[in-house]
C-alpha cells in the first residue's frame, strides 16, 4: 500500500492471486481520479491462468461501491474481437506478455501515461514459456511509463526469476515465507508405487473401480496421446472421464476447468506438456516460433494446468506419467491440499525414474530425515492378479488408429461448442452450463462385459472397502396379509418336492377304474 516494488515467493496454493489483488483493489478504489484508463497490467504465462485471475477480481468487488472493470485478453485467439473491450478501458488489464505486445504496437492498447502497477504472476514460468523477447520488449522500449509499482510472485525463486528482479523491480521488499514447498504430511499425504508400463493400467482399473481412490481426481499425464490412450481405456470400463490438453479451445479448457471445480466431472487426464526441465531447455531456442500461438502440431504453447490453476476440493493427484522435474512435481502436487484441505498425491514410477524420484527426495528434504517424503503404497500385486486379462483384453482395442480418431473427433466436437455455439450460449447460459465433455467418444470396441466386476475377482482383503457398483438381484418380499400362510407359487419354489407326481402311477389307476366301470 506503500506504493514499493514488492517480491514475494509463497507456495502453491496458498492464496498469491487474492494476495496482490486485494491492495490493487483498494487503491483503485481509493482513487481520487475520474478519468477512465488502464491502471493495472497483470502478466500471466498461460490464458487459464488469466481466466482464472478475471474470475478472482471480479469475485473480490462484486459488492464495491465503485464498479472495477477488468479485461482479460489473453484467451481470445481474434485480436479484433479484443479491440471493443479495450476501447472502453478497463482498469485492470490482464494478458500473456505476448498479446499486450501485439495490441501497444497496433494502438489499441496505451499504458504509456495512465499504468500505475504491474504484476508478473507466475514469474518464474513466464521465460520458460517463450516470453523473454516479449517481455523486454514491453519493458525497454518506452511501452510503459518510468514510474510504476511492481509486483513479482512466484512459488519458487530460480535464475528466471532472479533476472526478471533485475529487469523490472526497483529496492523491492522481497516477501520469502519460511514454509516448505508443499503442505506437511498432516495434510498432503504423499505415496509412491513402482511399477512398469503395463501394471500402471491394471493399477488405475483397480483403484478407480473399486473406490480405493474416491472423490475428484487429477490423473497427470505427460503427453496428448497419452491422455486420449487412458481415456479410451477407462471408456472400457464405463469410467467416464474428460480430457484437459493444449490441442482443445481455449474457451473449452476454461469449461472443463470450471465445470470440474463445480462438481460436474470426478476424473480429469491432464496433459502436463510445459514440464519445466523439457521448457528450459527449449524455450530460448524455440521463443521465435513460440510468441503466443500455435506450435507446429496444433498445440498452443500458451497451455498449462500443472501451474497457478485453482483445482477446487481435489481430493488425488495422480502422476500416471512421472513428472520430468522437481519443480514439475511439486506443482502437480500443489494442485490437492489447497488452502486448508487434504489431499493425497499418488505417483507410478518405474524403474527407470528411480533416480528422478531421489532427486524430489531430497528436494523436499527427504534425505535428510528418517522417514520417506513419498511413502510407499502398499499395495500388494498378486491381489489384483485376476483383473490383468481384463485390462490386456480392454487395451487390445487401444489402438494407435483408435487413438488418432479419438482426438480428431474430440478437437472436432469442442471447436463446434466453442465457436458455433458461442452466440446460442450467449443468450442461453443454463443449456451452456449442461454441455458436459466427459462423454464417452467410443472410436475403440466397447466390450459390455467389462463394466461390471464380479465378486469372486475382488480380494478377499478389500471387499471390505471396496465399492465395484456390482448388480445384484433383489429378492421379492412377501407383502404382509392376514394369513402368514406362502402362496402356490411360493411353496413350489421353495419345496418342489411337494409338487412331485408319479405320472405312471395315474395312468395305472385310470386303467384299473375304467376295467371296473
Amino acid at each position: 500500500m506503500e506504493g514499493k516494488d514488492l517480491l514475494a515467493r509463497a507456495r502453491t496454493g496458498s492464496g498469491k492471486t487474492a494476495a496482490y489483488s486485494i491492495p490493487i483493489i483498494q487503491s483503485l478504489l481509493q482513487s481520487t481520479v475520474s478519468e477512465q484508463a488502464v491502471r493495472v497490467l497483470i502478466l500471466i504465462p498461460t490464458k487459464e491462468l488469466g481466466h482464472q485471475v478475471q474470475q478472482m477480481v471480479r469475485q473480490l468487488t462484486t459488492y464495491c461501491a465503485r464498479d472495477i472493470k477488468i479485461a482479460d485478453i489473453s484467451g481470445q485467439a481474434d485480436i479484433s474481437a479484443q479491440r471493443p473491450i479495450l476501447m472502453e478501458k478497463p482498469d485492470i488489464v490482464v494478458g500473456t506478455p505476448s498479446r499486450v505486445l501485439i495490441h501497444i504496437n497496433q494502438k489499441t492498447l496505451c499504458l504509456r501515461e495512465s499504468l500505475q502497477v504491474l504484476v508478473i504472476d507466475e514469474a518464474d514460468l513466464i521465460f520458460s514459456f517463450g516470453f523473454e523477447d516479449d517481455l523486454k520488449s514491453l519493458l525497454c522500449f518506452s511501452k510503459l511509463p518510468n514510474i510504476y509499482q511492481s509486483y513479482l510472485m512466484s512459488a519458487t525463486f530460480n535464475e528466471d526469476v532472479q533476472a526478471l528482479k533485475e529487469l523490472v523491480l526497483h529496492n523491492p521488499v522481497t516477501l520469502k515465507l519460511e514454509e516448505s514447498q508443499l503442505p506437511d504430511s498432516s495434510q498432503l499425504t504423499q505415496y509412491h508405487i513402482q511399477c512398469e508400463e503395463e501394471d500402471k493400467f491394471l493399477l488405475l482399473y483397480t483403484l478407480l473401480k473399486l473406490s480405493l481412490i474416491r472423490g475428484k481426481t487429477i490423473i497427470f499425464v505427460n503427453n496428448v496421446e497419452r491422455s486420449y490412450r487412458l481415456k479410451l481405456f477407462l471408456e472400457q470400463f464405463s469410467i467416464p472421464s474428460c480430457v484437459l490438453n493444449s490441442e482443445l479451445p481455449v474457451q473449452s479448457r476454461c469449461h472443463i476447468i470450471a465445470q470440474f471445480n463445480r462438481g460436474f466431472y470426478d476424473y480429469i487426464i491432464a496433459s502436463d506438456e510445459q514440464a519445466l526441465s523439457e521448457a528450459k531447455a527449449k524455450g530460448k531456442k524455440q521463443a521465435g516460433k513460440k510468441k503466443g500461438g500455435k506450435t507446429d502440431k496444433g498445440q498452443d504453447s500458451e497451455y498449462g494446468v500443472s501451474r497457478g490453476i485453482d483445482f477446487q476440493n481435489v481430493s488425488t493427484v495422480l502422476n500416471f506419467d512421472f513428472p520430468l522435474s522437481v519443480d514439475s512435481y511439486i506443482h502437480r502436487a500443489g494442485r490437492t491440499a489447497r488452502a486448508n484441505n487434504p489431499g493425497v498425491a499418488l505417483t507410478f514410477v518405474a524403474h527407470t525414474e528411480l533416480s528422478l524420484l531421489k532427486d524430489i527426495e531430497e528436494a523436499l528434504g527427504g534425505a535428510s530425515s528418517e522417514e520417506c517424503v513419498l511413502r510407499p503404497y502398499r499395495f500388494r500385486m498378486e491381489e489384483v492378479e485376476g483383473f490383468r486379462y481384463r485390462c490386456r483384453d480392454a487395451m487390445r482395442s487401444v489402438t494407435k488408429q483408435a487413438i488418432k480418431e479419438a482426438r480428431l473427433k474430440e478437437i472436432k466436437e469442442e471447436l463446434l461448442n466453442s465457436e458455433k455455439l458461442k452466440t446460442y450460449f450467449e443468450d442461453n447460459p443454463r443449456d451452456f452450463n449442461l454441455l458436459r465433455h466427459d462423454r464417452p467418444l467410443h472410436p475403440a470396441i466397447v466390450k459390455p462385459h467389462l463394466k461390471n466386476v464380479p465378486d469372486y475377482l475382488i480380494p478377499p482383503s478389500l471387499r471390505s472397502i471396496a465399492n465395484p457398483l456390482l448388480k445384484k438381484k433383489k429378492r421379492k418380499r412377501m407383502q404382509p396379509g392376514p394369513t402368514s400362510a406362502p402362496s402356490k407359487k411360493f411353496r413350489k419354489t421353495q419345496n418342489p418336492l411337494r409338487t412331485f407326481k408319479y405320472t405312471r402311477g395315474k395312468k395305472r389307476t385310470g386303467a384299473k377304474k375304467k376295467a371296473e366301470s
